[in-house]
């Protein structure tokens, strides 16, 4: 892994409750060029400004896919909501379908037009690359029809997608 401290000035931070480190290692398992960097545990110093636990998990950093990512064991003061969420583009439905599957695993809970919620509250957009050719088109017809047809899903389905935009 190339030294990211070094190259990325803006590292996504996600607050969990206790669960960070369960969190990662889900994330890593799903995307190429990732892995678990570092885990740091609370100790003695600052337990009762922090209420953390000595020797259980605080941070967990980790690449997903050469981007750095740290997790916090923060406690239940903080939850996600779906003002942020992380979209993955997909190259095919097999990879929409994989990614969704994953996250949905263990309690996800599904939304409109490719937004999930992972088991950890945390939001993500599966979506086919092909989408944005879809509803981008010059021809507003197709592109309305693609839009329309997005609209109505949970899963974004790419073939129902192209036959929405082709008007079949």
């Amino acid at each position: 892994m190339p030294d990211l401290a070094a190259s990325q000035k803006i590292t996504p931070f996600l607050w969990f409750d206790k669960e960070a480190e369960e969190a990662a290692k889900l994330y890593v398992s799903l995307f190429k060029n990732s892995a678990i960097e570092n885990v740091s545990c609370y100790g003695e110093a600052g337990q009762k400004i922090t209420g953390g636990t000595p020797g259980k998990v605080m941070t967990v950093t980790f690449i997903l896919d050469g981007l750095r990512f740290t997790a916090l064991n923060g406690g239940p003061l903080f939850k996600f909501t779906e003002a942020v969420s992380f979209m993955v583009g997909c190259d095919s439905q097999e990879e929409v379908d994989m990614f969704w599957s994953k996250l949905m695993e263990g309690g996800g809970q599904e939304s409109q037009c490719g937004w999930l919620k992972d088991r950890f509250g945390l939001s993500w957009q599966i979506v086919p690359r092909v989408l944005f050719e879809l509803i981008g088109d010059k021809d507003r017809a197709k592109a309305g029809r693609a839009t329309e047809a997005m609209l109505r899903m949970k899963k974004l389905d790419i073939a129902a997608l192209k036959r929405a935009h082709a008007g079949t």
